[in-house]
């Protein structure tokens, strides 16, 4: 019973979210760009940054939530944005920018993936891409225990192995440093205050925990997200003021053709 992406949700926490993509654009060292593509666009709130910084260039966003993407085109109606499958994007046409903020960790087999997306970069051009790494933090590692815990184990099945394996960030680089001129790679983490357990599993709810809850019927979500809120308020406990501190680690990558 597969559900489209929740717009609405996802921008709930829409300042913690573009945050990381802000800093990665940052990072990006094109004084000016032609073309930009923005992968995996989402509502468009990062699309909406690379047009900001790239006045005069032309943004392309893609995505394959259609509610996304109207979501994006709504907040951006001058930008083009087109449904799209990042894994099978094929090299027909070439971008000074080809960016994108927490979509690559949805797409397999980076080995693949990061040369044939480098591939799309146009000489002088760059690669900027981050994404989550927080599938051992306590919040993602919960979703699986659940998981195995309860009646709904056989119809969840290995939900985490939807999201791609993060490769070592010795990887990466090397995956991309014989064609570059310059490749930026670092890890940040982020703690992100949250008013209570539930709102860290409210913001979960938009993306990791998508594909754990979307086998189940009404009922049975709602017993997945009990049991998956106990563990989360175990693993985050309060702080001197009740908040709770959410770790996030992320990935971040620029390359330079």
């Amino acid at each position: 019973m597969a559900t489209d992406w929740n717009p609405s949700l996802y921008l709930r926490y829409a300042d913690e979210r573009t945050r990381p993509a802000r800093e990665l654009l940052a990072r990006v060292p094109l004084e000016r760009a032609a073309s930009a593509v923005d992968l995996g666009c989402g509502p468009g709130n990062s699309t909406e940054l690379v047009a900001e910084r790239y006045p005069d260039a032309t943004v392309l966003g893609l995505d394959t939530s259609d509610a996304m993407l109207a979501q994006a085109r709504e907040r951006l109606p001058g930008t083009r944005f087109e449904r799209a499958d990042i894994g099978t994007l094929a090299a027909d046409r070439s971008f000074d920018l080809v960016y994108s903020n927490a979509a690559l960790q949805w797409v397999p087999d980076h080995e693949m993936l990061f040369p044939r997306l480098f591939a799309l970069v146009a000489e002088g051009g760059a690669f900027a891409m981050q994404m989550p790494d927080n599938q051992e933090e306590p919040s993602h590692s919960a979703m699986r225990e659940t998981a195995k815990d309860g009646a709904w184990a056989s119809k969840i099945g290995d939900a985490d192995k939807v999201r791609a394996r993060i490769l070592p960030a010795e990887r990466y680089y090397d995956l991309l440093a014989r064609e570059a001129s310059a490749v930026d790679i670092w890890r940040t983490t982020y703690h992100h205050v949250m008013k209570s357990a539930e709102a860290i599993v409210e913001w979960v709810s938009a993306t990791g925990l998508r594909p754990f809850l979307e086998p189940l019927d009404e009922r049975e979500r709602a017993d997945f997200v009990a049991a998956y809120t106990a563990r989360i308020d175990a693993a985050y406990p309060p702080l001197a003021d009740g908040r709770r501190l959410l770790r996030f680690p992320r990935l971040f990558l620029v390359a330079r053709k």
